[in-house]
């Protein structure tokens, strides 16, 4: 692991909400990428929605930031009720990885991924799971905060396609107010019927 030269850290976002899909983040940077100039970055739960958006913009527009390469995949309501959560975000980490290492033309032997808590990259990578990952180690963190962002947006986006849920509010998340709302219209196309069996 010592001989990697950069580093691909990846989180999820969204793996309880009752609606919506879930998200995996991807961030590749150097070894010798110096984090500091993304200041505030921290767990995506622990860093405010400004300040999350302000992180993701700096990272897509600012040339010290050119060295990093970021990705998002999304994983559908449907998906997540026709194979299992834990189903999809396999597929997503396997899917984005191979992204990710024929987007930065590195060997797999020179890259470490790093991912939060208790998610795997398929077995030929090398790979150091880190538990409360996205507190720690900022190419984690980084994946953290794009995964939310990008998941948020798309949430924001099908609020006015199914103006009777609030999605903008709760981002699909079981919130009193969610619940009431999924109990009063049923289901939406974008809910995870297998998340919500027991709102009655």
């Amino acid at each position: 692991m010592s001989k990697a030269l950069c580093t691909i850290g990846i989180d999820e976002a969204g793996r309880g909400p009752l609606a919506g899909p879930v998200a995996v983040g991807f961030a590749y940077a150097p070894n010798a990428f110096d984090w500091s100039v993304l200041s505030g970055l921290n767990d995506s739960k622990k860093v405010t929605e400004k300040r999350r958006e302000a992180i993701v913009q700096q990272v897509r527009s600012d040339d010290v930031c050119k060295e990093l390469v970021t990705h998002v995949i999304m994983k559908s309501a449907k998906e997540i009720d026709e194979r299992g959560i834990a189903v999809v975000i396999r597929e997503a980490i396997e899917e984005g990885l191979a992204h990710m290492v024929n987007l930065v033309g590195s060997p797999c032997a020179d890259i470490v991924v790093k991912l939060d808590g208790g998610l795997k990259a398929p077995a030929h990578y090398v790979q150091e799971t880190i538990i409360k990952g996205d507190a720690k180690e900022p190419s984690i963190m980084l994946a953290s905060i794009m995964a939310k962002v990008a998941r948020d947006e798309y949430m924001q986006g099908i609020a006015q396609r199914f103006p009777a849920y609030s999605f903008s509010r709760h981002k699909g998340y079981g919130t009193a107010l969610h619940c009431a709302e999924i109990r009063a219209n049923g289901l939406s196309p974008e809910h995870r019927t297998s998340f919500c069996k027991n709102i009655a």
